[in-house]
């Protein structure tokens, strides 16, 4: 185990973060490990509770660790790139990248539209519409939270399928419904409490936010979607032609 130089230059945090840091580049902790309790780094390494929390801080803002409430801090999954140049599916795209997808239900429930809800789907304000709010996890990793809103006469009794913890993409074609374009806008926002709680990461961390409209092969809107991306994570690209 590498130690710390009391009398080097490099503050002991400092030593120590590169120590870490060192560790889960190298492959010493694998993406999903549990990093060792602040206790037992105190321990090992003659440092303050203070200093281990100022390291594990830093590797949280690197986006190598993320913190678990009542779990503990673990190595983080390497970071996602979302391409801009087609639809893809949360669970195509985790399969894609051999990440375990997972789903969380939050709510699902059937509401009126309010009237900018409404004017993205293009349907009268008040019109029935479903509400499915999930949690996203690749290899039981929160990463992001989507806000799914579809024209409840479009997807009669989906609120009852065992569907909403796959992809809605595929459950739309049992539908007859296929997504064939969608226009969406992007910006960063700063994490609420609830985001940051179910994100697991700390209030007013950066995150993506995208809002997306999908449209069916007659190009009439299908779904609005409201993501929350984590910022450590994600990144979006796009392939532009000069």
């Amino acid at each position: 185990m590498a130690r710390l130089n009391p009398k080097s230059k490099l503050p002991l945090y400092h030593q120590l973060y590169e120590i870490m840091r060192a560790d889960i580049l190298g492959g010493k902790y694998q993406p999903g490990d549990l990093v060792p309790a602040e206790s037992e780094l105190i321990g090992s390494y003659r440092v303050s509770r203070t200093t281990v929390r100022q390291v594990l801080d830093l590797l949280v803002r690197e986006g190598l660790v993320y913190r678990q409430r009542g779990r503990g801090s673990f190595v983080s999954h390497r970071g996602l790139e979302e391409g801009l140049v087609r639809i893809v599916s949360f669970t195509e795209d985790m399969k894609r990248r051999n990440f375990a997808p997972g789903t969380r239900v939050l709510s699902a429930e059937l509401l009126p539209a309010p009237p900018e809800i409404a004017e993205k789907l293009e349907v009268p304000s008040g019109e029935e519409i479903v509400h499915i709010r999930r949690l996203r996890l690749a290899d039981g990793e929160p990463l992001s939270v989507e806000d799914s809103h579809l024209v409840h006469r479009l997807f009669p009794g989906i609120l009852g399928r065992a569907t909403l913890t796959a992809s809605l993409q595929d459950a739309a074609r049992d539908y007859g419904i296929h997504w064939s374009s969608a226009k969406q806008t992007i910006r960063a926002v700063e994490a609420s409490a609830e985001l940051a709680r179910l994100l697991s990461v700390s209030a007013r961390s950066a995150l993506l936010y995208i809002e997306r409209v999908s449209y069916s092969e007659n190009q009439a809107p299908a779904e609005f979607l409201r993501i929350h991306y984590r910022g450590d994570r994600y990144s979006l690209y796009a392939d532009l032609q000069g």
